[in-house]
Order: structure tokens, then sequence, then C-alpha cells
């Protein structure tokens, strides 16, 4: 299926107070983007974490960066290592990089400086149960948050895991940045529907970068 809004100039949606959709803000780096993705796989595979309480996540997941997100029968960690290969993380690229610090500054961020960068594949059925990021050390560090490929429902509540849900539809090249009052507000995606896409065929890839320390 043809994106045929990606020629569409980028726009910003309120989302939440520190929080803001930046609509098609991707769409010019796309291509090189998933090209990146697929290096960065080879090196580290996409795999699907088990959680400490033994759930088999749905998303596929990778990193690169200084550190990368992980889990143990501990918890959750950021960590320099890969425990699949057992190899350091890839380097993140320079075409995240820059993308990263544009999206920040244009949400009104402009400070931010990733260490990790979290990397998800969405099958359809594939979903993310609503969570908060709580595992970085410096918490006034916003989120950034790419969308590529099929389109997903966001959730995105507040900071008690029953506050209401906002649900908006987050399509290729849309980039979400969360921080200040937002930062611990809970969100989650639900179930990837079955799609296509011209540059990821069935899947959803979500690039998000974190400060963690």
């Amino acid at each position: 299926m043809l994106d045929l809004f990606a020629d569409e100039a980028p726009w910003q949606e309120p989302l939440a107070e520190g929080a803001v959709i930046l609509r098609r803000f991707a769409c010019a780096d796309a291509q090189g983007l998933i090209a990146q993705i697929m290096q960065l796989a080879g090196q580290s595979p996409f795999r699907q974490m088990v959680t400490p309480g033994g759930y088999t996540m749905s998303v596929a997941m990778t990193n690169c960066g200084e550190v990368g997100w992980t889990t143990d029968s501990h918890g959750y960690l950021y960590s320099p290592i890969d425990p699949l290969t057992s190899q350091p993380w890839p380097a993140m690229p320079t075409l995240f990089r820059e993308l990263s610090d544009a999206a920040s500054k244009a949400a009104g961020y402009p400070d931010f400086a990733p260490d990790a960068c979290l990397i998800n594949r969405y099958a359809p059925g594939a979903k993310l149960s609503l969570h908060q990021d709580k595992d970085e050390l410096n918490l006034q560090q916003p989120i950034v948050s790419v969308s590529l490929g099929v389109p997903a429902v966001f959730q995105f509540g507040g900071l008690k895991r029953n506050d209401p849900l906002k649900r908006v539809m987050l399509e290729h090249g849309d980039v979400v940045v969360w921080g200040g009052a937002s930062r611990l507000f809970y969100h989650g995606i639900l179930p990837l529907k079955p799609a296509q896409h011209a540059l990821t065929n069935e899947y959803r890839y979500n690039i998000t970068f974190r400060h963690t320390r």
C-alpha cells in the first residue's frame, strides 16, 4: 500500500502538557532509517524478550547506542552488552541521532542527548501493554518515539494506570515526544491490525530514544 500522504509537510499536534505529536516529521528520512534498522538487526538480531514474570513479549526488539534496554530474571535494566550476542550493542547511527536531535528541539527539548535507542518490530497482532518508562535514572529528559510503516493506535493516559486514555492513530513518519509533566504517563500500543506498507511490508517499526543516566 502506498503512503498517499508522504509528501505532506510536517505539523504539530498537542497531546498533553509536555507532549506533542510531530506528524510526518520522519517521512523524509524513512527509507534511510529502515535501511539502518536492517543493518543494526544484522548485528544484534530482533528477539522477543521474556519479562521477569515469564511473559514473552509479542513485540520483537533490539537496541543500539551506548546501552540497550533488556530483561533478566530480576527485572528490567539497561546494559552495554547485548545478552544474545555477548557483544556491545551497535553504535547509534548518525541519521538516528540527527532525527532525535531535530525532533526533540521541535518539541521544546533542546538539550536531549540520548544514549539508548530501542527498536521495536510489530507484526500483525503484536501490542505493547500500558506501562511507564521509568527505568531511566534521569527523568528530566524526554522520550522521542518514531513510527515507521504500518499505522498503529497509540494509547496515552496519565500518572495512574486507570487514568482516562487518549487513543490516537500513529502513521508512517509520525514522531511522539513527551517529557516534563507527562514524562511518566502510562502509554501503550493496541494490537497491530493486518496491513501493508511500501517500505516495511506487514510490519510497524518503532524507534525510541532515551537518556538513561
